[in-house]
């Protein structure tokens, strides 16, 4: 069932300090309560044996995600309508499952009965869904994925971990909203908060689509955005109309921030055309997509976009930096400690 195999919360003990008995602990960053990010404490837990058609993950990268965020507080900032459907996955009173964090890079440890499709040393990286895990370093999943896993496929040949853990979230989330709207050659499409971890996914992805895109974001962003591929990109903070005759309007921040920009891009589309919000439906994270990501990412179309990097022992200012809202991209964890080479690209 993921990182721990009866119950996540009876694996929360301390160890004793023997050395001979290492092997048999992780370091986690566990949640035991919402709250602020102090509520993360970085503790040793049990190492979880691989079950049946399952494979344990060495995790030497995690990111730190909105959801994330947004699991930890009690999903106080999530919109209203999301409350009580996410609670009864992720747990009421507390999370159901301490350990959070769900984009991962890492290498196959063990492999338990069944397992066919990796092997021990292969480079994967993957979406656990609400099973989370990330924020470990080990983790076990089921090799083909299931109903709130999205899935585990092999690595970016062109990426090291680091890299790689900043591609499944923002990746996926773009990846669902453009094929949903069936976005293809010669559309144009208008990425509203462009500089985010979906949003520098989206531009990207719509541009390799063969759509014509325009970027929305801050003044400090509009370099990057247009780095990306955006052939316009406007500021929300300078300008309140975003033109007209968009065949897509992705809102990839979501509805907790708003604007006059933002407002008039309801009215910016061509009859038939679609906004969209990241906020709104239950996007499909899943391994298939996850291939599409790696063809993209290996053919130079899409690449990631790291914000910051933090040791597990700051996972808290992590958080905190990413609750500002101004991340440019991703917020990275790097979980390995003994050789900082096996993140970068290879």
């Amino acid at each position: 069932m993921g990182l721990v195999a009866d119950s996540a919360n009876k694996a929360l003990k301390e160890t004793r300090g023997e050395p001979e008995s290492r092997g048999r602990w992780l370091r986690a960053a566990i949640c035991t309560r919402y709250g602020p990010p102090e509520v993360l404490e970085l503790r040793e837990v049990a190492k979880p044996a691989p079950g049946n058609q399952q494979v344990r993950i060495r995790i030497h990268a995690t990111a730190v995600s909105v959801t994330d965020c947004r699991v930890r507080s009690d999903l106080s900032s999530a919109p209203f309508a999301m409350r009580f459907v996410a609670r009864l996955a992720v747990g009421f009173g507390r999370p159901r499952q301490p350990i959070l964090g769900s984009a991962l890079a890492g290498e196959i440890e063990a492999v338990g009965k069944g397992v066919k499709r990796f092997a021990v040393g292969d480079r994967v990286y993957g979406y656990s869904g609400m099973r989370f895990g990330g924020y470990a370093e080990y983790v076990c999943l089921k090799e083909t994925g299931g109903l709130l896993t999205g899935g585990l496929v092999p690595a970016p040949l062109n990426l090291g971990f680091a890299e790689a853990a900043a591609i499944p979230y923002g990746g996926l989330m773009a990846l669902h909203f453009l094929r949903s709207a069936n976005v293809r050659i010669g559309q144009r499409v208008l990425i509203y908060g462009a500089s985010g971890a979906v949003g520098t996914a989206a531009v990207q992805i719509a541009r390799a689509f063969g759509a014509e895109v325009t970027g929305v974001c801050s003044t400090a962003n509009l370099e990057l955005v247009r780095s990306l591929g955006a052939e316009r990109v406007i500021d929300y903070t300078k300008e309140d109309s975003p033109g007209s005759n968009y065949d897509l309007v992705l809102d990839a921040v979501g509805v907790r921030k708003t604007s006059a920009l933002k407002e008039a891009c309801r009215n910016a589309l061509v009859p038939g055309g679609k906004y969209m919000s990241v906020d709104r439906g239950a996007p499909r994270m899943t391994a298939s997509g996850l291939l599409r990501l790696t063809e993209l990412v290996e053919a130079g179309k899409l690449k990631a976009v790291i914000d910051r990097q933090y040791p597990l022992e700051q996972i808290a200012e992590a958080h905190r930096y990413v609750e500002q809202g101004h991340k440019r991209g991703n917020v990275v964890i790097t979980v390995t400690r003994e050789d900082d080479r096996l993140l970068q690209t290879p």
